[in-house]
């Protein structure tokens, strides 16, 4: 089963709540930001130790583990992206197609034991490395690469909207 690719600009959380998982950006304190991350990733063990982990629920949603493993990268690309906007003078992020890394990566057949572990460090280092962002610097700039620029609080909070929104796509919120 092919999922149809996600083609949606996901910026407009930052300015109006999610109707879908009822996430509010403007509620997002930056000093909470880390802590989010990690309840977020506290989740996920309980999703892939279900039997059917591994199933698709229809034939354009990927399962509960595709699910994770996207988290997981999500984590480890957003820490990457953080580092990259404070060593930088307002970068240009490359893009970053989650639909072939999906299918490169092949989610669907990754071990659920192995993503779990993975995704909790992924999501322990990008909460620590968001713990550490200076007060100074959290209003440096970062574009991406179709033109919406971020500061590293709204970044922050775009991000935790993707985790947050999984974790409802999968039910466990």
């Amino acid at each position: 089963m092919a999922i149809v690719p996600d083609m949606s600009d996901w910026t407009w959380v930052l300015e109006r709540p999610c109707p879908d998982c009822g996430f509010r950006a403007s509620a997002v304190d930056v000093e909470n930001l880390p802590g989010l991350i990690r309840e977020n990733a506290a989740v996920w063990p309980a999703v892939l130790a279900r039997a059917d982990v591994a199933v698709r629920p229809n034939d354009h949603t990927w399962s509960p583990l595709e699910y994770a493993a996207h988290v997981r990268d999500v984590c480890r690309l957003f820490d990457e992206r953080l580092r990259v906007v404070l060593d930088q003078d307002d970068p240009l992020l490359a893009n970053w197609d989650q639909d072939a890394t999906a299918i490169e990566e092949r989610y669907d057949l990754q071990d659920p034991a192995t993503v779990g572990v993975e995704l909790e460090a992924a999501a322990q280092r990008v909460a620590d490395s968001f713990a550490a962002v200076p007060e100074d610097s959290r209003q440096r700039t970062v574009r991406r690469s179709d033109g919406p620029s971020f500061t590293v609080v709204t970044l922050g909070a775009y991000f935790l909207h993707d985790i947050v929104h999984h974790r409802h796509d999968v039910g466990a919120d």
